[in-house]
């Protein structure tokens, strides 16, 4: 079971930062020239979600980690409050819109668990709901793994300290400025109820599983992500197509 009280938020002490970055470029060159036959075979797909609070480095991951990939091979949406349109339909109608076909690499940056984690600390939706979605988000990401697409799901752990300290940087740096948002405050006001809920999902939607990764050294996060993620790609049942043509057939 996940307990995120007892799992570090910062690297084991000894791992060198210099020699990790040293790795993280070796992988992300591996990714590209996997990326490039996922895309070629076109029989899998790769989805990768990524949870945290606010300021956990969700953005930097995806820099950090895709930044180089064939532009046409990968695509990242954000999910935000649902829009009207979005409202009128099932909650995960907008979700499975957005998954990537075959061949693709698509980035969730927060996801269909939003659907469990907003309306579960702020109460307006009844329990018995919120339940249902958990046996629907399984059966969902089930379906889809089942259908060709490998999911890899990730909670960037982040500490309530680290999250300040990048909170304030909004406020205090200019160039950073753009980030702030007054409703991140007020989703740290309600951190304890925020924890309760994921650990709730990470008990209940384990089926596909959860990495933990820890984020408080973006460094040492993009290195533990990079390296998933390659071994996802490894994974796959890929091979380059054969030539197909009549003009130089013998």
């Amino acid at each position: 079971m996940i307990n995120l009280d007892s799992i570090p938020t910062r690297a084991e002490e000894g791992i060198e930062k210099g020699q990790v970055k040293r790795e993280i470029k070796a992988i992300k060159e591996r990714i590209q020239i996997k990326q490039k036959l996922l895309s070629a075979s076109a029989k899998n797909s790769l989805l990768v979600i990524l949870q945290g609070m606010d300021a956990s480095g969700k953005d930097g991951t995806v820099r950090g980690v895709f930044s180089g990939i064939f532009p046409g091979g990968i695509s990242v949406y954000s999910f935000k409050k649902p829009t009207d349109l979005e409202f009128s339909h099932d909650y995960l109608w907008r979700v499975h819109k957005q998954v990537p076909k075959m061949g693709m690499i698509k980035v969730f940056n927060r996801s269909h668990y939003e659907d469990i984690l907003v309306p579960s600390v702020y109460g307006y939706i009844p329990k018995d709901k919120i339940e249902q979605r958990y046996t629907q988000i399984n059966q969902f990401e089930e379906h889809l793994e089942a259908n060709g697409t490998k999911i890899l799901k990730f909670y960037l752990h982040v500490s309530k300290d680290e999250q300040y300290k990048r909170l304030m940087e909004r406020i205090e740096m200019p160039h950073k400025n753009w980030k702030h948002n007054d409703g991140d405050w007020e989703t740290r006001d309600r951190w304890d109820d925020f924890m309760k809920v994921y650990h709730s999902i990470f008990e209940k939607c384990n089926a596909i599983p959860w990495n933990i990764i820890p984020s408080d050294q973006n460094w040492h996060k993009i290195y533990l992500i990079a390296k998933k993620v390659e071994e996802a790609l490894n994974n796959m049942d890929m091979e380059y197509p054969e030539l197909e043509t009549e003009r130089f057939s013998k």
